[in-house]
């Protein structure tokens, strides 16, 4: 059967979603104005947001299923992917250095986007009938902006996650598992696939404190790994290093001539390119990451918001820092084959690494690096499909869910993916436009309570009672514990329609937050 027209049709629906024109400056305009509207908060506060996901950890005694650095590591296992090898070559192979300065100003004004989605995750997260704490856009788009315009917006969100999750977060991983180990050992998709698909159902089926336990020991390991490697090529070409620099940041704003099979020619590249692949890579914006934020043990929204945001910060500032970084200074992004074309973006960070490092420690670092990152990320996905799963149609369908998405991983393996890679990319851009109509429409709430809570407790000190006692009478502080009640993610459609008067609008509550 053919499928190119198909093909066409969905290449030419991405390129409008993800052009220069809609997705890509709606994401960074709404990081943009979020970084106003809280004050800098990511430039602030991401030593204490860094001191408490990392340091501390989690807040003794407080409600959640997770602890907040198991919420972090989750929402990492999920971002940090194929993202970060291929599609920070991807962005810079197109869009020249450049690119990577784009990444590095998605990353910065994507803080202030993580950091108020997560906080909304955790304000108006609820319980489900098993006691789990839910939360993120499929909620709070519902409960935040009361009435028709709330539950279209949760709806449309939580319909394209499931999507979303079984491409971009399942099928796509899958066979860049399963291609990479069968190029670097010989081993058959097949049999990658099996094992990947019983290795997963089998984390799945302890939910999501099963997936904190093993993320919170697996993607610091594969992290540390990478970024080291990373390190030691920098080390080794240091002298290179500052013409690399300067490359990225004065070919963010000329362009960079075309060599060999270099596409990208003028800014407009750059720009398109580092911004579409930055925010494919920390995915702030998207709503994702705010799901696990939703589980994490935590006495107040802000604290867990600024833990939340130190993952676009790990993400971006770091890893794909060193990854695009290491492309330049060992000149592989404009190196051409034998035929006269430019090195393709899947090998054109393992040429870096392999030529970085010694004998053939670069090739399996990369290709362990992959295989972690691509999975470390289906786990992270699942979670995000099953509570949207669970927001659509109810507990009863997550363990399905569960078993349904492992099998995925096998079929993911084994078949090829041109098709499912732009349907995903679809259903990501999709996902995002609720999402974003939430952060504006919500941003005055965010705000006002953030500062609320930063006057008194600055650098996240506070014990629980003493939160307690600065946030006793605060509008929306009786409602946020409300959420602890078993029960509360069931929707309740009628009462909300009531509420707002079924007018299809935002209550006039959440209308005069700003």
């Amino acid at each position: 059967m053919d499928l190119t027209p198909l093909q066409a049709i969905l290449d030419a629906i991405s390129g409008i979603i993800w052009g220069p024109w809609l997705l890509i400056p709606l994401l960074v305009g709404t990081g943009l104005y979020l970084t106003i509207r809280l004050g800098g908060l990511q430039f602030l506060k991401l030593g204490a947001g860094l001191r408490l996901g990392l340091l501390r950890r989690s807040d003794d005694g407080a409600e959640g299923d997770i602890s907040q650095f198991q919420a972090l590591t989750t929402a990492l296992a999920a971002t940090v992917g194929t993202g970060n090898i291929v599609g920070v070559a991807t962005a810079i192979g197109i869009g020249g250095p450049g690119a990577l300065f784009w990444m590095w100003v998605t990353g910065l004004v994507g803080m202030a986007s993580k950091y108020t989605e997560a906080y909304l995750a955790v304000r108006f997260r609820t319980t489900d009938e098993a006691g789990e704490k839910s939360g993120g856009p499929q909620h709070y788009l519902r409960r935040g902006i009361r009435g028709r315009l709330g539950e279209v917006l949760a709806v449309s969100f939580a319909i394209f996650t499931v999507i979303a999750c079984f491409g971009i977060g399942n099928m796509t991983q899958g066979n860049s598992i399963a291609s990479n180990v069968e190029f670097s050992w010989g081993v058959p998709t097949w049999v990658t696939g099996i094992v990947l698909a019983g290795l997963t159902l089998v984390v799945l089926v302890g939910g999501i404190k099963s997936i904190g336990r093993v993320t919170a020991a697996f993607v610091p390991i594969m992290i540390v790994f990478y970024v080291l490697g990373g390190l030691y090529i920098l080390a080794a070409n240091v002298t290179a290093l500052p013409a690399a620099l300067a490359e990225v940041l004065t070919d963010a704003f000329t362009g960079t001539a075309a060599v060999g099979g270099f596409a990208g020619s003028a800014i407009i590249v750059a720009v398109q390119m580092g911004v579409a692949r930055g925010l494919f890579s920390n995915e702030s914006g998207l709503g994702s990451a705010a799901i696990a934020a939703a589980a994490a043990r935590t006495t107040h929204p802000v604290r867990q918001g600024l833990v939340s945001m130190t993952q676009t910060f790990i993400d971006t500032l770091i890893v794909v820092s060193i990854t695009g970084l290491t492309i330049i200074v060992t000149g592989v992004w404009d190196d051409v084959d034998e035929a006269g074309e430019q090195i393709s973006a899947a090998l054109m960070t393992g040429e870096a690494f392999s030529s970085g490092l010694p004998g053939e420690w670069g090739h399996w670092l990369v290709t362990i690096g992959l295989v972690m990152f691509a999975y470390s990320t289906i786990l992270g996905w699942s979670y995000y499909g099953e509570r949207n799963v669970e927001r659509l149609f109810g507990r009863r369908l997550v363990m399905p869910f569960r078993v349904l998405f492992s099998l995925v991983v096998l079929i993911g393996c084994t078949v090829e993916l041109e098709l499912v890679w732009t349907f995903s990319d679809i259903a990501n851009g999709l996902m995002a436009l609720p999402n974003l109509i939430g952060l504006l429409l919500l941003s005055g709430l965010v705000a006002r309570e953030t500062r609320h809570y930063l006057r008194h407790d600055p650098r996240l000190e506070a014990t629980r009672d003493e939160v307690e006692a600065f946030m006793a009478g605060q509008p929306g502080w009786d409602e946020w514990k409300a959420g602890d009640e078993v029960g509360t993610s069931r929707i309740d459609l009628r009462a909300t329609r009531d509420r707002a008067g079924d007018t299809g609008e935002p209550e006039p509550s959440s209308r005069a937050r700003d």
